[in-house]
């Protein structure tokens, strides 16, 4: 929690007067009773109607002045509130963004997505609640105490034993609850998980007639945290009544002992009033306490997960050098004993790669599933770091590079096509912000993706919506290669980027990029021999081992794997 309190630094001046002005407000609040009181012994018993007025009119002006210390209060929390809470967003968001892969993978997307939504809104409140009570309430609560000694000393014992057993209640039920609702917000991920899960794959659920089955699965989670829900809940409901029983009780005694002490003429008529005035403005008090302490108990598991988020380290470190292009004469990317073990993953996914690949040249990845294919390609931008051996581009280890500088000399399609919304041309553009249009034309062109531009009436500036969900897989496909052209890389990575392109459209696309100007480097994944197999270099993977290394031609004499895969893809009659 104290890591993210920092972030109310820039609001030094709020935190301050809000609590302020709040207790401004109650000091005032304090003076009615005793003015109540004067009523009642001078104005009522003297039948003075002109004091009375007097008395109401200050009344009166001491309920203005509060309602203007009241609303500058609330202004000041809520500009707090709202500016820690943003503060905390940007700072959460900016963090996360410098996870690596593993840290995203360990921690879990529907986690980042409660952390970054709920918890933080959760936060706000606490924080905009907190900073308008936290000072209110144990001033009117001990103020009225202190103001009752002043009545009368032997009446006002009755809140020297009240206040104690009040705050043995709060703060009881405050340590019962903090790990009830940290538990809460566990349970809250993994609901959200499951509808996110449920969301992404409702195609899937429906085409297997799964609905049941995930309607039962998603019952009984949201069972568990109702569950935990309302049992913390009924633990924080205790609060109410018992400090209601024991501040009326406090009132009963009040009253018999006030009784007495006005009939023997030690107290007026008035005081009583009073007195039982400043117990009812405890009860208040401690019922808004009481509101305050779960919001903030709330906040504070909140704060803690989000912490957790916030001290979690980047598990790669940004290197310190800023290489230019690199000796030429060094091969564009080299693998030297490279191997890589997911973290908490088991066996390793790669084991001891040893080749390299010139520039310009083009190499096909290819093996079976789960053989390691993406994880390859994944160590050259350096989505994950190697756990033995090192990966070179223009003979400098990733590591040393700056992640920016490495990535910018990179343009990788993922497996799964990605769009943002808004219009093809702000996709595009990710790829070079300072892209001309005859930049945008020509990689739309080289991608086979002109009908797809064509076939819009806005061309470039058609409207793309979230997920690119108003476009078919190929057409997703083709636009994110597109994107990755803009960007002219010293080294391509296609990764698995054309399996939903037909055959004649898939050649033509690796036709054009290899027609490309310049000596860019491209390595195609893919499950498709036909896609690889002019590559001049093809890469056979098995259970993360390189079995085979050469051209087609090689590898169908010599590596059991590719001519296995090969000729399971092309019958005898078909093959080339």
């Amino acid at each position: 929690m104290k890591k993210i309190l920092r972030y109310m630094g820039s609001y030094k001046k709020e935190s301050v007067c809000a609590p302020l002005f709040k207790m401004l407000e109650a000091l005032f609040e304090l003076f009615v009773p005793l003015v109540m009181a004067k009523i009642i012994d001078v104005g009522i018993q003297e039948r003075d109607l002109g004091y009375i007025l007097r008395m109401c009119l200050l009344m009166a002006a001491l309920g203005l002045i509060g309602l203007a210390c009241s609303i500058t209060a609330q202004y000041f929390s809520a500009k707090a509130a709202v500016g820690f809470a943003t503060a905390l967003r940007h700072a959460l968001f900016s963090h996360i963004q410098s996870l690596s892969f593993s840290e995203q993978d360990s921690i879990g997307t529907s986690t980042l997505v409660t952390r970054m939504t709920s918890d933080i809104n959760q936060i706000q409140s606490g924080v905009n609640l907190f900073l308008r009570l936290f000072m209110r309430s144990p001033f009117i609560v001990f103020g009225a105490m202190v103001m009752a000694f002043t009545i009368d000393v032997k009446a006002a014992l009755v809140f020297v034993v009240v206040i104690p057993l009040l705050c043995i209640v709060v703060f009881g039920i405050m340590l019962v609850s903090i790990p009830l609702y940290r538990r809460v917000q566990e349970r809250l991920d993994q609901v959200t998980a499951t509808t996110r899960e449920n969301l992404q794959g409702v195609r899937v659920i429906r085409a297997f007639c799964k609905e049941s089955e995930e309607k039962e699965r998603f019952h009984q989670e949201n069972e568990a945290l109702v569950k935990i829900q309302t049992f913390s809940g009924r633990i924080s409901a205790l609060m109410n009544p018992l400090t209601y029983v024991i501040i009326n009780g406090g009132i009963i005694a009040l009253i018999y002992v006030g009784a007495f002490r006005v009939d023997t003429g030690i107290i007026t008529q008035g005081e009583v009033v009073a007195l039982v005035n400043y117990m009812s403005q405890i009860l208040v008090e401690l019922v808004k306490l009481a509101n305050l302490i779960i919001t903030v108990t709330k906040a504070i598991a909140c704060g803690n997960r989000i912490g957790m988020i916030l001290e979690t380290d980047p598990g790669m470190d940004d290197g310190t050098d800023r290489p230019g292009a690199g000796d030429r004469s060094e091969p564009a990317v080299a693998f030297c004993h490279a191997s890589l073990k997911y973290k908490n993953g088991g066996d390793e996914a790669l084991t001891k790669l040893d080749f390299t690949v010139r520039r310009g040249e083009t190499v096909g990845i290819i093996g079976g599933t789960g053989s390691g294919k993406s994880s390859l390609v994944n160590l050259i931008p350096r989505f994950y770091d190697v756990t033995e051996g090192c990966v070179k581009v223009n003979g400098t280890d990733v590591r040393d590079y700056k992640i920016q500088e490495l990535r910018s000399k990179i343009g990788i399609v993922m497996q799964k096509a990605v769009l943002f919304k808004g219009t093809i041309r702000e996709n595009l553009l990710w790829g070079n912000e300072e892209a001309s249009e005859e930049d945008l034309r020509e990689a739309v062109r080289a991608a086979q993706a002109e009908d797809v531009v064509a076939g819009k009436a806005e061309g470039l500036d058609a409207f793309v919506e979230q997920e690119g969900r108003n476009f078919s897989g190929g057409q997703k496909q083709r636009l994110t290669i597109a994107r990755a052209l803009v960007r002219r890389p010293e080294i391509l990575i296609l990764d698995d980027s054309a399996s939903a392109l037909d055959f004649a459209t898939d050649a033509r696309l690796r036709e054009a990029i290899r027609n490309l100007p310049g000596q860019m480097t491209v390595f195609i994944v893919s499950q498709r021999a036909s896609t690889i197999q002019y590559a001049d270099k093809i890469v056979v993977l098995d259970d993360g081992y390189v079995v085979g290394i050469g051209k087609h031609e090689e590898l169908l004499e010599n590596c059991e794997v590719y001519r296995e895969t090969y000729y399971a893809q092309f019958p005898k009659e078909e093959r080339a």
